[in-house]
């Protein structure tokens, strides 16, 4: 295709709503999924802290480890 202005560049032949609106979409997706993994790990080392701090206080109290 050849485009001889920015305004047919953006409009692809009609289809740039579809075009753009799916680069649109996979960027804010590929944005978010390290923000959302970076909370999961946080998550999870948060309740990896919480259940050895359980354990040692269960094992200081004389309990089963």
């Amino acid at each position: 295709m050849q485009w001889h202005s920015f305004s047919e560049f953006i409009a692809m032949g009609g289809r740039g709503g579809f075009v753009w609106g799916a680069y649109g979409t996979m960027a804010v997706l590929m944005l978010a999924e390290p923000l959302l993994a970076r909370e999961r790990h946080r998550a999870a080392l948060a309740a990896i802290a919480e259940r050895m701090a359980d354990e040692a206080a269960a094992s200081a109290a004389g309990g089963q480890p």
